[in-house]
């Protein structure tokens, strides 16, 4: 395949009771699925992906922060996603706890949900196979993964870096 990669970044944004912030998206990629908000780096401008989840946050939470209030969880890589392209995604926990529910805009409405919910949601298959489990895994860690989708809807997946809560681990 001849593409090019997308960046993006996905910010993941808790309450007070430790539920998390999902968008369900009313536009691709991933319409009807609920995910993560975030966005695409505006490589044009050179911004970084620090930059980036903040003016997401902004603009799609409403909540200014900076980049002391991210903690980068996970870089996932993904090659050939729905046979549409390759995507290189930075997934930020967002430090500052969310007091209200943001309203609903263009890109869809948000939900809290806590982490028993999760698995009645209608969501990305990459999403469901590998990111939220190492998500959760590695909270307050580190990784990094890479997907290689394949065209009969096969995923084939590569821990290529762990840092679970402080310590390191082989992948």
């Amino acid at each position: 395949m001849g593409f090019s990669h997308k960046i993006a970044t996905l910010l993941y944004c808790f309450n007070g009771r430790d539920e998390v912030l999902l968008l369900e998206r009313a536009q691709e990629p991933n319409l009807g699925l609920w995910s993560p908000c975030g966005g695409k780096l505006r490589t044009d401008a050179g911004e970084s992906p620090h930059a980036c989840a903040c003016r997401e946050a902004g603009e799609e939470l409403g909540l200014e922060i900076g980049p002391s209030d991210l903690h980068l969880t996970g870089i996932v890589s993904e090659h050939g996603y729905q046979g549409q392209g390759h995507w290189l995604m930075f997934l930020f926990e967002v430090r500052k706890r969310l007091e209200t529910l943001p309203p609903a805009h263009r890109e869809g409405r948000f939900g809290f949900f806590a982490r028993a919910a999760l698995a009645s949601l209608k969501m990305p298959q990459t999403d469901v196979e590998r990111i939220w489990p190492w998500f959760w895994e590695h909270r307050g860690g580190f990784f990094a993964a890479h997907c290689h989708c394949h065209a009969d809807g096969r995923n084939e997946w590569t821990l290529e870096e762990s840092r679970v809560a402080g310590r390191w681990r082989a992948a």
